[in-house]
C-alpha cells in the first residue's frame, strides 16, 4: 500500500478487531494490566491516565495490550458522540493493558499502512464526524462494526507519511511538556507544604539549630511555634482565612450574551478546566464586562460539581457561573493558588456530601478556610524560588494550546481529497 496512485480502500482491509469482555469490579484495583476502558479515551481521540485502575482477575492473551497497541470505542454514554470511535494508542508507561466489554484493539494487516497513519487517520476531523453521523441509539450511543470497517483510508503518501511524522513530533512536545508540568507542580507543592504546611525549616531550627538554608534565609525563621486558631504557627506569623487573603468573582449566567459571530468567546466552565475549550465549548459574544473576561495566567476556581484550580492557559474566554476569578491585591498568586489546593480535597468532600444536590462549596466554607501567612521578608523569599516555578509551568501550558491548536490545523489534511496525494 505503499503506491502515489492507489485509491482509497476500506478500514477493514487494514484492521481487524478484537473486542474486550466484562470484567469483575470486585477485582479493580489489584495487581494485573490497566483496564483500557472508554475512561482511559480522550474525548475525539488520545490517551487519558487519569483515571487508570488495574485489574487482578483473569485476563486472556487475546485481551492483552502493549506499547503502541490501538484500540477503539465503539460505544459512548455521552450524548455529543466524542468518544463513539475514539481511537487510543497504549503509551510507553503502560506495560500491559486489557480491554473491557466497550473497547476492540486494531490488529493491522501485514500489508497495512504504518500504525500511526492509522492512528492519526482515525484523530482527524473527517472521520470523527464519520463515526457521529453513524451513532445508533438514544442514550447510550454505538457504532456497528461493519460501518466502522467501511471507513474509507487514502493512500498513505509520501506527503501525508511525512505530516504522520510531524503529528508524531507535535505529540512527543505536547507529552514531554505534560511531563514537565506535573514534574514542575509537585516541585511548587512540595516547597509550599515544606515552608508554609509541615513549617520544616523552624522545627529543624527547633530540634537542632540547623535549618539547613544560607544563613540569610535560615534567619528569616523563627526558632519556635506558637497557638493559633489554625493550630500551632511559627512565632511572628498569623492566619487569615482564604476570603481575605483573595477575592473570589463568581461568573455570569452567559446565556445574556448569545454568540453573535466569529469574534465570539468560549464560556469557561468547569468542564473546560480540565479539557479545555473544545468544539463543543458554548460561546458568548463580546459584551461581557470586562472583569468576568477570563486571559492567560488568570486564576480559575470552580466550586460547584468537579471542583478544580487551575492558572488558566487556554486563551481568551468568559466567566461562567459556578466559577470563581481569583485575585488578591495583597498576596502573590502563587500564594493564593497553592493554599486554594491545601483546601481543596476538604473542599471536594463538603460537595460530596450534598447527597441531594449538586456537589458544591459556598462562601462560608471560604471563610472558614484558614491560611497562614509568613512575614513579608518570607512570603518574598519564597517567591524567589516558586514563581519562576509558575512561570514555567503557564509558559510550557501555553505552549502545549499552541502545539494543539497546530496540531488541529493539520489533521483535517491527513484525511483530505486527492490533492493532497499529488502535492508531491
Amino acid at each position: 500500500m505503499d503506491s502515489e496512485d492507489e485509491s482509497d480502500t476500506a478500514l477493514g482491509d487494514c484492521v481487524a478487531l478484537q473486542r474486550g469482555t466484562t470484567y469483575q469490579g470486585t477485582l479493580l484495583g489489584q495487581p494485573g494490566p490497566v483496564l483500557l476502558g472508554l475512561a482511559s479515551i480522550q474525548r475525539d481521540g488520545g490517551f487519558r491516565d487519569d483515571s487508570l485502575r488495574t485489574y487482578g482477575g483473569q485476563s486472556a492473551a487475546k485481551l492483552l495490550l502493549g506499547p503502541g497497541d490501538l484500540y477503539v470505542s465503539l460505544k459512548d454514554v455521552t450524548q455529543s458522540g466524542d468518544l463513539l470511535g475514539a481511537v487510543s494508542r497504549v503509551p510507553p508507561t503502560i506495560a500491559a493493558g486489557r480491554l473491557t466489554q466497550d473497547t476492540v484493539r486494531l490488529d493491522l494487516a501485514d500489508d497495512a499502512p504504518p500504525r500511526a497513519y492509522i492512528y492519526w487517520l482515525l484523530r482527524t476531523p473527517q472521520y470523527r464526524e464519520y463515526c457521529r453521523a453513524r451513532a445508533i441509539g438514544t442514550t447510550n450511543l454505538s457504532l456497528s462494526r461493519d460501518d466502522f470497517l467501511s471507513f474509507r483510508v487514502p493512500p498513505p503518501t509520501s506527503v501525508r507519511l511525512r505530516l504522520v511524522e510531524l503529528l508524531e513530533a507535535i505529540e512527543a512536545k505536547i507529552e514531554l511538556n505534560r511531563h514537565m508540568y506535573r514534574t514542575l507542580e509537585s516541585l511548587a507543592r512540595a516547597i509550599f507544604r515544606s515552608w508554609f504546611v509541615d513549617f520544616d525549616h523552624v522545627r529543624r531550627k527547633m530540634d537542632s539549630g540547623e535549618v539547613g538554608l544560607p544563613p540569610d534565609l535560615a534567619a528569616l525563621f523563627p526558632g519556635d511555634l506558637v497557638a493559633s486558631v489554625a493550630g500551632p504557627i511559627p512565632r511572628g506569623w498569623h492566619v487569615k482565612p482564604l476570603d481575605e487573603v483573595a477575592d473570589f468573582l463568581n461568573g455570569l449566567a452567559l446565556q445574556k450574551y448569545p454568540p453573535s459571530g466569529p469574534d465570539d468567546l468560549p464560556v469557561i466552565k468547569g468542564a473546560e478546566l480540565t479539557r479545555g475549550v473544545t468544539a463543543g465549548t458554548s460561546r458568548a459574544n463580546r459584551m461581557v464586562p470586562l472583569d468576568y473576561m477570563v486571559r492567560d495566567g488568570d486564576l480559575l476556581f470552580s466550586w460547584s460539581g468537579s471542583l478544580h484550580c487551575v492558572i488558566w492557559s487556554g486563551g481568551e474566554g468568559a466567566l461562567n457561573q459556578h466559577l470563581f476569578k481569583v485575585t488578591s491585591d495583597d498576596y502573590p498568586k502563587w500564594f493564593v493558588y497553592q493554599w486554594l489546593h491545601e483546601h481543596l480535597e476538604g473542599f471536594r468532600q463538603i460537595a460530596a456530601d450534598k447527597a441531594t444536590t449538586m456537589g458544591h462549596i459556598k462562601r462560608g466554607h471560604l471563610s472558614e478556610a484558614m491560611t497562614v501567612i509568613p512575614t513579608s521578608r518570607v512570603l518574598s523569599a519564597a517567591g524567589a524560588v516558586l514563581s519562576p516555578i509558575h512561570a514555567r509551568q503557564l509558559a510550557t501550558e501555553i505552549e502545549s494550546h499552541r502545539l494543539v491548536e497546530t496540531r488541529d490545523a493539520l489533521l483535517p489534511r491527513l484525511a483530505g481529497g486527492h490533492e493532497l496525494a499529488r502535492a508531491d
